[in-house]
């Protein structure tokens, strides 16, 4: 699937925008593992905007010890296609504002950028390229997804969605497919579900004060 801002590579999977599917845990792309996971992070305004602002500048990732560099899609910032729960696109594409960065000057998360992530986790690295696939932002909620373009050792997306709910509660939801590239991770599927554990407790950790390890 190609979108006009992306670069010249496209993402390596089909089911572009499965992670936001109401039944992914029923209804795994084919041949992928699901994963799901749901935290109350806190409560109130402050810790909404406190979270978001930790999940934009890429704290998730830099909690899970990889190394991030971006770059942002050419051209007008893109804030990337909403999808139902069947994965159909239900709104176009429109333009964001400006390119925004963290106080050490890298870029925020914005929709159609291109990111590199360097690192290893439980002993296997998860470097690769990845695709900013959309950035949805809201007055209640944020959201964006991950795409793999190539080089990891899974196929797949991640969801990162935080949201503020009428009771006051903040919430953070991760959710994931992997499809394994390597024979070793389609022989020992024990051993990706192990990692795709791994880097969810590390995300969560990053942004959620109230994260403990059980």
């Amino acid at each position: 699937m190609r979108r006009g801002n992306f670069r010249d590579e496209t993402v390596d999977y089909a089911a572009v925008g499965a992670t936001q599917a109401t039944d992914l845990m029923q209804f795994p792309p084919e041949q992928s593992l699901p994963a799901s996971e749901s935290r109350r992070i806190g409560s109130g305004e402050d810790r909404f905007r406190a979270a978001s602002e930790l999940l934009l500048g890429w704290a998730a990732q830099r909690a899970a010890g990889q190394v991030v560099e971006v770059k942002p899609a050419a051209g007008p910032a893109y804030t990337g296609v909403s999808f139902d729960a069947e994965g159909n696109a239900v709104a176009p594409a429109d333009l964001a504002g400006e390119q925004r960065f963290d106080a050490e000057g890298l870029p925020l998360v914005s929709g159609g950028a291109t990111i590199t992530l360097r690192g290893r986790v439980k002993g296997k690295r998860v470097t690769g390229e990845y695709r900013v696939i959309f950035l949805s932002e809201s007055g209640r909620r944020v959201a964006f997804a991950l795409g793999t373009v190539g080089g990891a050792v899974v196929s797949g997306e991640e969801l990162f969605a935080l949201e503020w709910r009428d009771d006051d509660e903040v919430w953070l939801e991760l959710r994931a497919f992997d499809r394994p590239t390597k024979l070793f991770g389609r022989m020992f599927k024990g051993l990706v579900r192990s990692r795709r554990r791994a880097l969810f407790d590390r995300y969560l950790r990053a942004i959620s004060p109230l994260y403990k390890t059980p």
